[in-house]
This record gives C-alpha cells, sequence and structure tokens, in this order.
C-alpha cells in the first residue's frame, strides 16, 4: 500500500502478479474539520475516516481480505509512518480483514532494486514517528480551533489562524514595517574608465577608506553596506576636477582561488532555486517534484539530508570520468555533512535515480526541475573550479580607485552545473606603471530598505530560523496567501490590511507562542518525539499550560482591532452619504461603502494593470487565483475571457 496511484503503477510495474499495489490516496483517517475533536484534558484526538474516502477504505479492506500478507509502503517520513499506522488501524479492526500479517518498508527511490530490497527489510511500525506527526497535528489543531473564534469576535468573522503560519505573516509584517521606517538616503559612487578597457571604482579618499555612515541592518541579521563618501552633487564636481588625467598602479594582488561545488538539493534549497529562477512558488515547485518522485526519476524530495549514498556517489563518479575526463573528477570522494536534526530520518538529498538519464521531457516543468536536480547532484563529485582573483589599486593624487576581476583557470564543477562566472577581464600591469584615463563617471543612487520577502528568502528565513521542516514550508506559504493574510506584488509578500490586523492582536495576546524562539523549540519537541526522548501528551500539556491562560486573557481583556481600509476617494452611488474603500474578503479584495452595514453596496475590485485586452481592446486588470497568485485579466470578464501570466 502506497499513497498515490502513480505511485502504485511505477512500483507495481517493477513486481510480479504476486503483488496487488494500491493506493490510500493520503490519510485514510483523520480530525474532522467541523470541531476541534482534541479532548483538552488528556488530548486524545478523536480521528474519523471521511465521506470522500469510504470506498477508498472498503476497496482496501477487501483486497487486504484476500491477501496472505499487507505490505505498508507510504512515503520514508513521519506523515507517510503515521498514514501506515492508521492503514493498519483501519484493516485490523475491520470484519473481513482481521488477524492479517503487516510489514512496514521504506525506501528513498522508487526503482525496482530499491524496491526489492525494502522488501527483504520489513520492520514494525515506528511508533516514535507516528507520535511526532500526531503531536504536530494535535497542536497545530489546538492553537488553530483556540485562536480562531477569538479572532472572529475581536478582529473579524470567518478568520482562522495556524502555528507556524502566524509567525511567518508576523515577519513579513515586520519586514513590511521596517521598510515604512527606512529613510532613504542620496549618495553618489565614483568610477574611472581607463586605457585597457577596465572599470575602477572609487575606494579611498585622502588616506581613509569609506561606507555609509549608518549601516542597515535586515531582519535576518544580515548587514548592508554603500560604498561612498559623496551626498551632493557639487562634491563630486568638486572632487572630479581636483584629479590628474593619469592613475598610477600603486598595487597588485593576484590569487588562485578555488570553489567547490555545493551539496545536492534539500527540499528548502530546491524551493529556493526554483523560485529564484522561474518565480515558482514552493507549492509548484514541491508539486513538480513529486511527479519526478512518483515516476521514479528523482529520490524522496522532502529532506533537510545532504547525505549521498555510495551508491549515488558511483554513480556519479563513473559518469563524469567516461563523459568529461579523469580531470574533471575530484581527488576523493567528496562528502558533505548532514544537518538533519533527526537521525531517524536521515534521508539522501535530492537526487535522480538513475545517472544516466539526463532528460525527460523537452520544455515541460518537470524536465525544468529535474535538469536542475540533475546537475547540483552530479556536480557534487566534480573538481573544484580554479580561478585567478586580480584586484588592482590605482592612484591619482589622494584617492585611491580599485578593480577587481577574476579570470577563469579550469571550469570544474562549473561545467556541469552550467553556471556561468562573468567578471571583468583586467591587464596585466605591474606596480608604478601610469594608465591613462579615457572617462571619469559618477552614478546616483538611494540606500536601499529591507527587501521585501520573496518565496525563496521567506523559506530561507524560516529554515534559518528553525521554524517549519521540509514538508511545511509550501503549505505555510500558500496557506497565508490563501487567507488573505499577504498578497504578491511583483512577486515579494505584502501584507494585507487584514493580516496586520489579525498580526497585531496576535502579537499583543499571544506574543510568546508567536516569537520566532518559541516556535523554534517546538520543532526541536517533535523532533525529540521523533527520537523518542520526549512524550507527545507531555509536550501538549507543558504547553497548553501557559496558552489556556493566555486565550483567557485574550478574550476577556484584548482589545479590539480595526481592520484598516483603503479609501477609494468616491462616494458611494447607492446611498449618496458614504464612501467607497477597499476590503478584503473571502475572495479577495472588494469595493464596498463604508456605511455598512447600513449601506450595503459592493462591487468587484478592479486592479488597473496599464495594458490593453489584446483580445477585445478593453483595459487590462490585475486579477488574482484562490491561492492568492496574481494573474492578468480582462476588465470586460466575462464577456471577454482572455487572461495570461504576463502582461501583454
Amino acid at each position: 500500500m502506497v499513497e498515490s496511484p502513480t505511485k502504485a503503477r511505477t512500483i507495481g510495474r517493477y513486481l510480479g502478479d504476486e503483488f496487488q499495489v494500491m493506493a490510500t490516496v493520503g490519510h485514510l483517517r483523520d480530525l474532522p474539520k467541523n470541531k476541534m475533536a482534541v479532548d483538552l484534558t488528556t488530548f486524545e484526538p478523536e480521528y474519523v475516516i471521511s465521506e470522500e474516502k469510504k470506498n477508498v477504505v472498503d476497496n482496501l479492506i477487501k483486497a487486504a481480505s484476500k491477501a496472505a500478507s499487507v505490505i505498508l509502503a507510504t512515503d520514508p517520513d513521519r506523515e507517510g509512518e503515521a498514514i501506515a499506522f492508521h492503514t493498519k488501524f483501519i484493516i485490523s479492526n475491520s470484519k473481513i480483514s482481521k488477524n492479517k500479517s503487516f510489514s512496514r518498508i521504506v525506501f528513498h527511490e522508487i526503482s525496482k532494486e530499491a524496491v526489492e530490497e525494502a522488501l527483504k527489510n520489513g520492520r514494525e511500525i515506528d511508533v516514535n514517528l507516528v507520535d511526532a506527526q500526531q503531536g504536530r497535528r494535535v497542536l497545530d489543531r489546538v492553537v488553530g480551533y483556540s485562536l480562531s473564534p477569538i479572532l472572529w469576535k475581536k478582529v473579524r468573522r470567518g478568520l482562522s489562524a495556524g502555528r507556524v503560519q502566524s509567525v511567518a505573516v508576523r515577519m513579513i509584517v515586520e519586514r513590511e514595517r521596517e521598510i515604512e521606517k527606512f529613510r532613504k538616503e542620496k549618495y553618489f559612487k565614483v568610477y574611472v574608465d581607463l586605457e585597457g578597457n577596465f572599470t575602477a571604482e572609487l575606494v579611498r579618499e585622502k588616506g581613509e577608506s569609506f561606507y555609509v555612515v549608518d549601516k542597515l541592518k535586515l531582519f535576518d541579521g544580515e548587514y548592508s553596506y554603500s560604498k561612498t563618501r559623496f551626498r551632493e552633487k557639487s562634491e563630486v564636481d568638486r572632487f572630479i576636477r581636483g584629479l590628474d588625467g593619469e592613475f598610477k598602479v600603486e598595487k597588485v594582488t593576484a590569487k588562485e582561488i578555488s570553489r567547490t561545488p555545493p551539496p545536492a538539493f534539500t527540499t528548502s534549497k530546491l524551493q529556493q532555486a526554483a523560485a529564484r529562477r522561474w518565480g515558482w512558488s514552493g507549492k509548484q515547485t514541491m508539486s513538480v517534484a513529486q511527479k519526478l518522485y512518483e515516476k521514479g526519476l528523482i529520490t524522496y524530495h522532502r529532506t533537510d539530508s545532504v547525505y549521498l549514498s555510495n551508491k549515488a556517489i558511483d554513480q556519479f563518479r563513473k559518469y563524469i570520468a567516461k563523459e568529461h575526463g579523469e580531470n574533471y573528477l575530484s581527488a576523493k570522494v567528496r562528502v558533505y555533512k548532514n544537518n538533519s536534526k533527526n537521525a531517524q530520518e536521515a534521508h539522501e538529498a535530492i537526487r535522480p535515480v538513475r545517472v544516466e538519464v539526463k532528460q525527460i521531457d523537452e520544455d515541460s516543468k518537470e524536465n525544468r526541475l529535474y535538469d536542475l536536480v540533475w546537475k547540483r547532484a552530479v556536480a557534487t563529485q566534480s573538481a573544484a573550479a580554479r580561478m585567478m582573483k586580480t584586484a588592482i589599486d590605482l592612484s591619482n593624487k589622494e584617492a585611491i580607485f580599485r578593480a577587481e576581476g577574476v579570470r577563469m583557470l579550469f571550469e570544474g564543477f562549473l561545467k556541469i552545473s552550467g553556471e556561468k562566472h562573468e567578471d571583468q577581464i583586467l591587464p596585466e600591469l605591474k606596480e608604478g606603471e601610469l594608465i591613462k584615463k579615457k572617462e571619469l563617471r559618477w552614478e546616483e543612487l538611494e540606500t536601499s530598505p529591507p527587501p521585501r520577502y520573496t518565496d525563496a528568502s521567506l523559506v530561507s528565513s524560516l529554515e534559518k530560523q528553525g521554524i517549519g521542516r521540509p514538508s511545511t514550508y509550501a503549505p505555510i506559504i500558500s496557506t497565508i496567501q490563501a487567507r488573505q493574510y499577504v498578497e504578491k506584488e511583483e512577486g515579494k509578500f505584502k501584507p494585507t490590511a487584514l493580516g496586520i490586523a489579525a498580526n497585531d492582536f496576535l502579537v499583543e495576546n499571544f506574543g510568546s507562542i508567536l516569537s520566532l524562539p518559541f516556535t523554534a523549540e517546538m520543532e526541536e519537541n517533535l523532533d525529540r518525539i521523533a527520537l523518542g526522548k520526549l512524550g507527545w501528551k507531555k509536550m501538549m500539556k507543558d504547553f497548553y499550560g501557559g496558552f489556556k491562560g493566555e486565550l483567557e486573557n485574550a478574550d476577556k481583556n484584548g482589545k479590539r482591532v480595526r481592520v484598516e481600509t483603503e479609501k477609494l476617494g468616491e462616494k458611494c452611488p447607492e446611498c449618496k452619504e458614504g464612501n467607497l474603500v477597499i476590503r478584503v474578503g473571502r475572495f479577495g479584495r472588494f469595493i464596498s461603502c463604508d456605511r455598512f452595514p447600513e449601506c450595503r453596496y459592493t462591487r468587484q475590485f478592479k486592479e488597473a494593470a496599464g495594458f490593453k485586452c489584446p483580445k477585445c481592446g478593453a483595459e487590462g486588470v490585475i486579477r488574482k487565483t484562490k491561492t492568492g497568485r496574481r494573474f492578468y485579466g480582462c476588465s470586460n470578464y466575462p464577456k471577454c475571457k482572455w487572461a495570461g501570466w504576463k502582461k501583454p
């Protein structure tokens, strides 16, 4: 028994007639959606089989009743272990398939060899992994179903909150406030173009290096500096007028550097790479990766490990030596440190199952992601790239300009990964040599606020803070968009008025459980449960003691938060008294009268996009999917149904 029909078909091809491979199609037994279904005294969950799964369950029970034994081959993680546990529970408690023999097998790639090897090594269900999944499920259910009624009462009806999702919203809201507080400052950079076709930048004047006075602290602890000294154009003009026409080479520094390949992809790094390259959401990346895994093309795609099996390493090294030559092979087997915190879930990194399969289908999303995985994994066993890094300091009066460049000596793994390394090529110069300037120029810039989060940077920050795990990054981001707490503008997350209001109330009244350290600590507790070092009910008891008090205090003393509305500057056409405002509802933004509920005028919100519909010529607008993804459409919809992801 596996989770998906595609996986069932793939494995079915490897096994003979004595096996029947069936799919559970996800969870068979789960918490109901219409109530909390958790006893707040014992924390015992109340599981049910949903209506849409009853036919699946009946078919599985019938098949199991005729089988000599049942092999549970669900995914090799906590979620898969829980599905195996509940599947066994259902079959064992049915009238027609009692007393069956069960075996749990795991494999990290869907190949004939891996499946056959797994069948030789069946085991019991790992109760610790099941408890870790159950602990997370119960914790999130208790938090979500406890917070939501208070949000209804104090912010707006229909709102819901999640433990980790609310932390992600908090990060986005706090970043937005940093951006709002940021005061831009104008500054200038000065460059000189020199004979020999290279450029140098001013880095020092009158014996003193200079940077922008106040360094900008980013949210995740990083710092950004800007090289400059000049705040006014008049200062730049004065400085340039004082320079001579020739520059003297003061110092030449040349150093050979090497660059080793990064490890094969983990889940978060794959999501970040796909987001940066193609603007994919985490959900989109994981959907494509799931298909590749189920077709037996890549190893399991939910992993925080960088480990590669000896079998895979041997495949990659033989391929590199054969296709590119021994000089492109690393001298020793390159092994990366495994950062996975949970030893029992120490998967491999994401890699191709068969190195000889380089391409699967031209111009498809699956092929693009597979190509990314293939190159990154195979390149791990290639030789380092070697480059000559050169810096030339040139003086003019008391000013120092610096030119930097890198020259490729040996491309090494870059030939396999396909990365391009571009930098200016510097001429060979000697100290004391004089170089004539071709042009002195300046560039006017502004200091930049911290950037809004993208899919890639949000996943990266969540991972750095220890929040979430490989299977949770994509659902976190898609959920906060679907709930209209954040929206995307040009690929970057911005909180909505609704998201800001909900966040402010939750932070004010539940600051401890929405803090980054607390959320990271809860993830560590779940890891400890998976290792058998902590009981999940003890974790819940310790957590709920303090949480219950915060709930009671917020319900009694929490101040109601008003959701700010954006005014359109138009009078309501229906009541003639109110003003039109933009509100956020279940299906996105809409326009209504600010006298609601006295006046119930509403109309669809259409965001102008600055183009004409290529089909009918009407004004183009920006719309959103149910998950919050923005796309372009025609204001004349539904008469004209033109739509596209790119502006025409």
